[in-house]
């Protein structure tokens, strides 16, 4: 009696698909019928999408550009204010 009972096996598992499983089989057929020069040109503009620089990059680069020259403008402006005022007496005048 043991001997007789059906067990389940790898191959009983594998003839039930997930829908998962199933939406890749549909994509990848999908892919396959794809001419070559289509395929190249969907990988050219995925390639250009991930080198390609951002507004937010760019953005950032320049904001920071524009503080250091602001920051250093200010530090001379400061240093060279303070050394006029120095210059001057009061009592010469």
């Amino acid at each position: 009696m043991i001997f007789g009972l059906k067990t389940m096996g790898r191959k009983d598992a594998s003839t039930s698909r997930t829908p998962v499983d199933q939406y890749r089989k549909q994509i990848g057929k999908q892919d396959y019928k794809k001419t070559r020069p289509m395929l190249r040109a969907t990988r050219l503009k995925a390639e250009a999408k991930k080198t390609a620089l951002g507004v937010k990059e760019v953005a950032l680069v320049l904001a920071a550009i524009l503080v250091f020259l602001l920051a250093f403008y200010a530090f001379f402006y400061l240093n060279v204010s303070n050394e006029v005022d120095l210059d001057l007496d009061p009592d010469e005048n």
